[in-house]
């Protein structure tokens, strides 16, 4: 295989994503939905109730909804990710991707092409709903609307490989709402999305702690600080390793000689 194949192959598996997300109108609208409904509705419900002080990166009191709109933009991530592994199991089951994984392509290729593709519709989204919140009067530094770029990108790749992972476990759809289930909710709820730290702390130590390492956390952490021009090096740390392990044991685990994919029989 030469490098032309290589190329040929990522750009077929991106460019079939990107057109598969252009044709489906509904898929982008739904995706910015859900952050809108929780910007619009829920902080304004609950500006008056959660007071913020001030902490990094916000040099003075914030309202609400704009220590919320970081979490939002990792929410699209989120379930872009999930999005992307749903439809890895479709396709690995029925469609292109059935074929592509018994190609002479290596597999941590195909997956980590796929990937690129989910992560670089999701970083379009992201920018779309920043567009929004702008006209909503939430508003960063210019530079922070550059820094941001590398975040999405290394925040993306880690959601979008905790995604393929659990696409690995997952044989049939039918299976794939209850799984999500039990990893979208969790991760979303217990982190610094919608409420910070210290908040939780006041609550419940353990919960404290369990935000504090979960990976969805640090990496709206790192969205969050890089959108005011400043880099988070912990949140930055933790989100790249975080990204090497879980991309690691789906490269396993679609292996067809150890991981789950030889306990279903191949791909």
């Amino acid at each position: 295989m030469s490098l032309a194949h290589y190329w040929r192959a990522m750009w077929g598996i991106i460019g079939r994503e990107l057109w598969r997300f252009v044709t489906q109108r509904e898929r982008f609208i739904s995706a910015l939905v859900r952050p809108l409904v929780w910007l619009f509705v829920f902080a304004a419900g609950f500006r008056a109730a959660l007071g913020l002080a001030i902490s990094p990166p916000y040099e003075t009191y914030i309202l609400y909804e704009v220590y919320i709109t970081p979490g939002l933009c990792g929410m699209i991530q989120l379930f872009n990710g999930m999005q992307s592994s749903l439809s890895m199991v479709y396709d690995r089951e029925m469609g292109s991707m059935r074929i592509l994984l018994v190609s002479p392509l290596p597999r941590w290729f195909l997956l980590l092409s796929k990937l690129l593709a989910g992560v670089g519709v999701s970083v379009l989204q992201v920018y779309v709903f920043l567009g929004i919140a702008w006209c909503y009067d939430i508003h960063a530094p210019w530079q922070g609307y550059l820094w941001v770029l590398p975040a999405l990108l290394l925040s993306g790749l880690m959601l979008g490989a905790l995604g393929l992972l659990l696409s690995s476990f997952i044989k049939q759809l039918e299976n794939f709402a209850g799984v999500m289930n039990f990893v979208i909710f969790p991760m979303f709820f217990l982190s610094t999305a919608l409420y910070p730290l210290w908040k939780l702390k006041e609550s419940s130590v353990l919960l404290h702690n369990l935000a504090h390492y979960n990976p969805f956390s640090q990496a709206v952490e790192l969205i969050r600080f890089a959108l005011y021009a400043q880099l988070n090096s912990e949140a930055l740390l933790y989100t790249a390793s975080a990204f090497v392990l879980f991309m690691a044991a789906a490269i396993i685990g679609y292996n067809p000689s150890k991981g789950m994919m030889s306990r279903k029989g191949g791909a």
